[in-house]
């Protein structure tokens, strides 16, 4: 499979240096479209993708010619890099270059997001300010009686009001509701708009920011991140980390890591689980993104055969993939620093590395 799919991506990267060797005029999407039977919208994709590659991201391009990376991760460096200057965007594209080959799309998006705030830190700050001015709620009404209502929020608060929006239907879930988890986040959700009370004492919602102690402290100003979305310049996460609603997380400023903490019983005391949840922060299956806080905590090595209750053992896994793990043929195994070996039936094995925290300048 892998082989069959290197010779597909190499080809396609032959295709985008001819469209991009057609030069500039406007006429070469028309061209294209005549050419591969494309429509007018997939022949500018290609035409724009083309000369991204060609101009502003040779690595990418080179990994796209070897085989390593196929067109769909490579237009995920394209498009989060379309803010920048040539300059800049060829910056990025050499810092993400032999990372990009073994992630998956959204990983991929993810990685260079990150890069890009710390290429362009005031442009990123000013980009962010823009669009949290663009805020706004619209009413979509739709067949059959529903509606749909879109709030375009800032990152930090849209987080916020669906963690404690889950977590109450969650727990009222747990109670014996006969009502789907979907139904129930729309039922909570409308009853905390229109101020309804119910008997159900809402948690308080975590939402997590991570910073490092020189950014913290205001030493430097690296970007940080927020937990489900991504980077955020540092003096929003200065004052949102304040805030009482969000819990922040003080990073070492070399290692990206928080302090370890360990203890020898099979559930989880509050402290590990925070931990193990900090540093996981979604499934740790490669390709796999649900919210660790969604996930079972699971032992890599079972309990039962003497397996600890620590973070070197403990990892996120969603349902379906916890499920997997104790299928015949499937093994996992974690090291110390926090890499989980996941090998398949098949005999391959597979590397999944949580991402530091923060990243030393």
């Amino acid at each position: 499979m892998a082989a069959a799919e290197g010779c597909s991506n190499a080809c396609q990267a032959v295709k985008l240096a001819a469209v991009a060797a057609l030069g500039d005029a406007d006429s070469v999407a028309k061209e294209v479209a005549l050419e591969l039977h494309y429509g007018a919208r997939q022949a500018e994709g290609q035409v724009s993708l083309a000369r991204d590659l060609a101009r502003r991201l040779p690595s990418t391009f080179e990994a796209m010619k070897r085989g390593a990376v196929d067109p769909y991760r490579a237009s995920k460096v394209a498009d989060q890099t379309s803010v920048l200057t040539d300059e800049q965007a060829r910056e990025v594209d050499a810092r993400v270059a032999g990372k990009i080959a073994t992630r998956d799309a959204t990983s991929v998006r993810r990685l260079v997001n990150r890069t890009v705030a710390r290429v362009d830190p005031e442009g990123h700050a000013r980009r962010c300010e823009e669009r949290r001015r663009s805020r706004n709620v619209q009413l979509c009404h739709e067949d059959e009686g529903m509606a749909t209502l879109y709030a375009y929020l800032p990152a930090e608060i849209a987080a916020t009001i669906y963690t404690r929006v889950d977590r109450v239907a969650r727990r009222l879930r747990s109670n014996g509701e006969e009502r789907t988890l979907d139904e129930l986040r729309a039922d909570v959700f409308s009853d905390l708009c229109l101020g309804v009370v119910r008997p159900v004492e809402p948690p308080r919602a975590e939402v997590f920011v991570y910073l490092d102690f020189l950014t913290w402290t205001g030493l430097r100003n690296e970007p940080a991140e927020l937990a489900g979305h991504g980077p955020i310049p540092a003096q929003l996460a200065r004052q949102i980390a304040a805030n009482a609603t969000i819990r922040r997380v003080i990073t070492d400023p070399m290692t990206g890591t928080p302090i370890n903490v360990g203890r020898h019983r099979y559930r989880p005391p509050t402290a590990t689980k925070e931990l193990v949840q900090v540093r996981d922060r979604e499934c740790r299956v490669p390709g796999c993104h649900r919210p660790v806080q969604a996930c079972d905590l699971d032992h890599v090595e079972p309990w039962a055969q003497g397996g600890g209750t620590d973070s070197t053992n403990l990892c996120g896994l969603c349902r379906r993939d916890h499920r997997l793990k104790d299928e015949p043929g499937w093994r996992h195994r974690m090291t110390e620093t926090g890499v989980l070996e996941i090998t398949t039936p098949a005999g391959r094995t597979y590397r999944s590395e949580p991402e530091p925290l923060t990243t030393a300048a």
